[in-house]
């Protein structure tokens, strides 16, 4: 039994199945006889926060340090490293983002608040998106996997620059202040060479104060502070701090920090909703958003690069495969369920943002899965 645990947590799909399981389990305690212990526990304050705020503004900035750490890696040493390599995912993140962004917009432009959910669409869950391509194995060519982890990471980089500048609350300069002073320091102690543990993670824990007093979302310290971690090639890699960071974290952000979010988080009580809810501008916009905005944006794109001639096909893939990997983009879970709690006040808007997002990302990603799977590779005999 230990050892099949320990296969699965080691497996590619493990970190989309914990957190599918996850939230299934949070939309279960939000419509038991457990719901008003379940709320209860989410509303109950600590420090001067509630137990929710302390899940999506502290626990949630280790996922956006993970993210940067990430991100600035694939940049100077990954999948991203130059101009080529980065113009097709690049370009089709691009087009995955305005599209949906703009099909929301047309049930929603001009209806008040609701109007602010722009975003929510846009995003890629890229742990939900690599599972399911996962659980194809070779069905689809390791080139394709690449292209949707740089695409997905292109995605969060463009997330995270939405969140930064359209989802902000009233600033403060004196904590903007504070904060870009340490952040100075922290830039300072990379280009000093140092790199003990400790200085950045104190650094960065005032710094995630100062941003959580400064109005700009708490979570945003998170890459800020990935974005100073050095990344220095010695001997063997391996030694770079960034890269001892960027592992010590993922197990931890796999299986217990976007779980524990999307448990907190995809808790809908569904007591007096009905059909109607399906129908309602807000739940259409990110479903469709999801399912029709990220495929034709992301595969429309690649294929108008490639008449160009600006961009080739990833080295094996099929139009139809790269038709799945887009289709794929649509699990926005992660991500899209943040946005939609920054974007909205009211708990009817936040409740039909999570709708139309566990719509959306359901379709995209059973849809995505049946292409791939009918129109993959046949598996190598071994």
């Amino acid at each position: 039994m230990k050892q099949k645990l320990v296969h699965f947590f080691q497996s590619e799909p493990a970190a989309g199945i914990t957190l599918m399981v996850a939230a299934l389990l949070g939309i279960i305690a939000a419509n038991s006889p457990a719901a008003a212990v379940y709320f209860g526990v989410l509303e109950s304050y600590v420090a001067g926060l509630s137990v929710l705020h302390w899940i999506n503004d502290a626990v949630m900035a280790v996922f956006f340090l993970y993210v940067g750490l990430e991100v600035k890696r694939e940049l100077l040493q990954g999948e991203l490293d130059n101009n080529s390599k980065r113009l097709l995912p690049g370009l089709a993140a691009m087009g995955g983002l305005a599209v949906p962004a703009l099909i929301y917009l047309a049930f929603n432009a001009g209806s008040g608040e609701a109007a602010n959910g722009w975003a929510i669409p846009a995003a890629t869950d890229i742990a939900f998106a690599l599972g399911v391509l996962a659980l194809l194995g070779k069905r689809v060519p390791v080139s394709l996997k690449i292209f949707l982890t740089a695409l997905a990471i292109m995605d969060d980089l463009a997330a995270i620059v939405i969140i930064a500048l359209f989802y902000t609350a009233d600033l403060s300069l004196m904590y903007l202040v504070l904060g870009a002073v340490t952040l100075a320091i922290l830039t300072a102690l990379n280009l000093k060479g140092v790199l003990k543990t400790t200085p950045y993670l104190l650094l960065g824990i005032l710094l995630w104060f100062f941003i959580l007093k400064s109005g700009i979302h708490a979570t945003l310290a998170g890459v800020l502070l990935a974005f100073t971690i050095p990344l220095r090639i010695y001997d063997s890699i391996e030694e770079a701090p960034l890269l001892k960071w960027e592992h010590g974290l993922q197990n931890w952000v796999s299986f217990l920090v976007v779980p524990l979010f999307g448990f907190a988080n995809a808790g809908v009580s569904f007591a007096g909703f009905s059909a109607s809810v399906l129908i309602e501008p807000v739940v259409l916009g990110i479903a469709l958003g999801l399912l029709i905005g990220k495929q034709l944006g992301i595969f429309g794109t690649v294929w108008l690069l490639n008449k160009l001639g600006w961009a080739k096909l990833p080295e094996g893939a099929t139009w139809m495969q790269v038709y799945g990997v887009a289709l794929l983009c649509g699990i926005g879970f992660t991500m899209s369920l943040f946005i939609g709690l920054l974007a909205f006040e009211s708990q009817q808007l936040q409740d039909f943002s999570k709708v139309g997002v566990f719509l959306g990302s359901a379709v995209s990603g059973l849809l995505g899965y049946i292409v791939l799977m009918c129109c993959g590779n046949k598996p190598a005999k071994s």
